[in-house]
């Protein structure tokens, strides 16, 4: 066999995120890109912010020794101590640079954290809907993820989190705001989720670590705000990435960052800056640690996205879908009728709309679609919707 056999079957199990804008690129071919509505993927289309060129052309153009070598694996101390002065008052804690690790972006962080902290067969719980590679991220690390199920809101259900617990759980892995479901957890939710690790750890003797992935904390509308989990649970992991905040999807810059009060907080960054380094990223890209250092709490105008939200929410409402109008990211997670999530999106590329069945996200029945596009996609695209609807009732 010319590859691993694991490989071999995660090929079968591999995103349909990836397998839906594979699939659009033949339809864009035969068809012309202007006549296909692709929301399959979460790839930003609001630009950079202004003041992202204007740091990326200072920061190419200055003539600084060493400008693109090695540094240490954590990254610039002083890219450091500006992210962790940021993140202080974000997260309620006092963080300080040795608290923070720059990374690949949101997804390298993920799988640094997991080789860090895992041992073969230790169990990491995640509440589904998810993003489907977290699977994959926790396997990396020999570890086991237990999906369990959120509420019919896709709030939290932390009884569910407590019931999945047992003695090899190590962590509770949370999106917030929520790809694909768009939820923000609620304070409320999250407390109570920290109360539930707390006990697991007098109950199985063990720390079970909260890590919580971020990439789309700046994306939020109508007021809405995600707490700072930090100052809930002092186990605490951010993994977080500027893909979204800035759209630099394709620059992949991000961080990890450790609640001081953690318990041997010390081994635990010691542990992540090596394994930063073993897994082969070795260190965040140099350039862009420049650049962001200089960009923390600068963000795309997410009013933005918000008129896209509305406009396709308002135009599903319109022919007759039921909607949940989502709280954050860009993303809609909306309930197909029959059930048939595949059958659904199948029937929506037969007009030349591109979606991700739901079950790719452990959430069958639902499609997501991805709202980072042009509004005229959106727009062209509606009247397919309300056909597709009009099949299926």
């Amino acid at each position: 066999m010319a590859i691993a056999r694991k490989i071999e079957d995660f090929i079968g199990k591999a995103s349909w995120i990836r397998r839906m804008f594979e699939e659009g690129a033949e339809l864009k071919r035969l068809h012309g890109a202007e006549n296909v509505y692709d929301f399959s993927l979460g790839n930003p289309d609001v630009p950079p912010p202004a003041a992202f060129q204007r740091e990326l052309t200072a920061a190419a153009a200055a003539e600084i020794p060493n400008k693109h070598n090695y540094m240490p694996n954590a990254g610039y101390p002083w890219v450091r101590e500006s992210l962790a002065s940021y993140l202080s008052p974000q997260q309620g804690v006092d963080l300080g640079p040795d608290h923070v690790i720059m990374t690949a972006g949101a997804g390298g962080a993920l799988n640094v954290i997991f080789k860090t902290i895992l041992d073969p067969g230790d169990e990491v719980i995640v509440p589904a809907p998810c993003f489907v590679e977290y699977g994959f991220y926790v396997d990396n690390a020999g570890g086991v993820v237990r999906f369990v199920p959120t509420r019919e809101d896709f709030s939290l259900d932390v009884s569910a989190v407590a019931a999945a617990m047992n003695q090899r759980t190590k962590a509770v892995l949370i999106n917030s705001p929520n790809n694909p479901t768009g939820k923000v957890y609620d304070e409320k939710s999250l407390r109570d989720l920290a109360g539930v690790l707390a006990d697991g750890f007098r109950t199985y003797g063990r720390e079970i670590y909260l890590v919580a992935d971020e990439p789309y904390r700046d994306i939020v509308y109508d007021g809405m705000e995600v707490p700072g989990i930090m100052a809930l649970y002092p186990e605490t992991i951010v993994a977080s990435s500027y893909s979204k905040s800035l759209s630099l999807a394709g620059e992949r810059i991000g961080y990890i960052a450790v609640h001081p009060a953690a318990a041997e907080v010390g081994k635990l960054i010691a542990g992540l800056t090596l394994c930063n380094r073993i897994l082969g990223f070795v260190n965040a890209p140099a350039l862009m640690q420049r650049v962001v250092s200089r960009l923390q709490g600068v963000k795309v105008d997410v009013e933005v996205y918000r008129r896209k939200r509305d406009l396709l929410c308002d135009g599903l409402a319109a022919a007759g879908y039921e909607v949940r109008r989502p709280e954050g990211a860009f993303y809609l997670f909306q309930r197909v009728p029959g059930g048939d999530d595949v059958a659904y999106v199948r029937a929506l590329q037969k007009r030349r709309i591109l979606t991700v069945p739901g079950r790719g996200f452990m959430g069958e029945g639902y499609i997501r679609i991805a709202y980072c596009v042009d509004d005229a996609v959106i727009e062209r695209s509606l009247d397919g919707f309300a056909a597709t609807l009009r099949e299926f009732l």
